[in-house]
């Protein structure tokens, strides 16, 4: 692990300490007058902006070589990305096209396609009332989680179809939010072309920051006895964490909901560790924040989840969120078979690596 992190930090030095590339922008909007900014997707701040004239706006300058920029009009949802790599880029503004490099227009499908799933779901929700929304849940919650899966699918495709590109580096934050942050450790091994970008590092760095456990008083868990949980499943019969822990169990209780994103992403990983390390002592049960009972029971089928699921249907108001001190989700802890919470917030890798540590002995 120490050698992969050297070789990471190498070669952000070396793209850090390479010439600056010129760039040249010009593009078309019909909206003379609006402001239309140079974004540099690394350090979130704008490098340039001007007005639409004559439905025309330019920039010229220099930046990193492949840094990851991005032009965008004021007041309009999309965002025009491109990799600074030296070829002359033509933005329209009206339609979301490019004209650039192979490299620039391949990003700009892949943004267009991964764009419509959210314009879809934006639009099934855009003028709808609380009270229209609380009673199309159902309907809407499966739209959501039909926008996550397209997003996150897309993503991996990137990955794995444009390893030679820097173009997955743009889609980073979907793919470490459904693989871990973990995996960037695993493209810095296999050096793939994109490994030492450091917006791919950025993207790492804040994914882990808004998956772990945020404070101190959540950790303070870890090495203390559990607090026993008793709610329904599906059929209506009770059940308690503690009909599954001991008898040299190790239970990882699983805070989730079906509304919830990333706890969708992350849960093929949960599944994976499952079926790895059932037959060896491996529990989970599932403690859902739905209010609902039909999207949770969808999403256990959709999700393909075996293992014993509860809840009480108050979302956040489960009898789980005061106990352990719940303030997101996903969220997890991991008992041990004397009934001792030994870790938490157990994602991607961490949660194979953590399992093999205690059960291939």
């Amino acid at each position: 692990m120490k050698k992969v992190f050297i070789l990471a930090a190498f070669v952000l030095v070396a793209v850090h300490s390479v010439a600056q590339v010129r760039f040249a922008v010009s593009g078309t909007y019909a909206k003379n007058g609006k402001t239309v900014y140079l974004l540099d997707q690394l350090t979130e701040k704008a490098i340039d902006s001007t007005v639409v004239a004559d439905g025309k706006f330019s920039f010229t300058g220099s930046a990193d070589k492949d840094a990851l920029l991005a032009v965008k009009a004021k007041k309009k949802n999309w965002t025009t990305q491109f990799f600074n790599d030296g070829t002359p880029v033509i933005i329209n503004l009206n339609d979301s096209t490019l004209k650039g490099s192979p490299q620039n227009e391949r990003l700009t499908r892949i943004n267009y396609e991964m764009e419509q799933p959210r314009k879809r779901f934006a639009a099934k929700t855009a003028n709808l009332t609380e009270a229209e929304i609380e009673a199309r849940a159902d309907e809407l919650s499966d739209e959501m989680n039909k926008m996550i899966t397209a997003l996150t699918t897309r993503a991996n495709r990137a990955f794995n179809e444009e390893r030679n590109s820097l173009i997955p580096v743009a889609f980073a934050g979907y793919y470490f939010l459904e693989n871990g942050v973990e995996a960037y450790d695993e493209l810095v091994k296999q050096q793939v072309a994109f490994a030492g970008h450091p917006y791919l590092k950025k993207m790492r760095d804040e994914v882990e920051e808004e998956t772990k456990p945020k404070d101190g008083e959540k950790m303070a868990f870890i090495g203390q006895q559990y607090t026993d949980l008793e709610m329904a499943d599906p059929d209506g019969k009770m059940h308690k964490i503690s009909d599954l822990v001991g008898e040299g169990k190790y239970v990882l209780v699983d805070f989730w909901a079906s509304w919830c994103g990333p706890c969708r992403a992350e849960m093929p990983n949960v599944l994976e560790a499952y079926n790895r390390f059932h037959n060896k002592g491996f529990e989970v049960v599932g403690v859902s924040f739905d209010q609902k009972k039909g999207p949770w029971v969808k999403a256990i089928g959709q999700l393909k989840m075996p293992w014993l699921q509860i809840s009480d249907l108050k979302g956040w108001q489960c009898a789980a969120v005061p106990v352990y001190k719940i303030d997101g989700i996903p969220d997890n802890i991991l008992i041990d078979p004397q009934g001792k919470i030994i870790d938490r917030g157990l994602r991607g890798k961490a949660l194979h690596t953590k399992l093999e540590n205690l059960l291939n002995k």
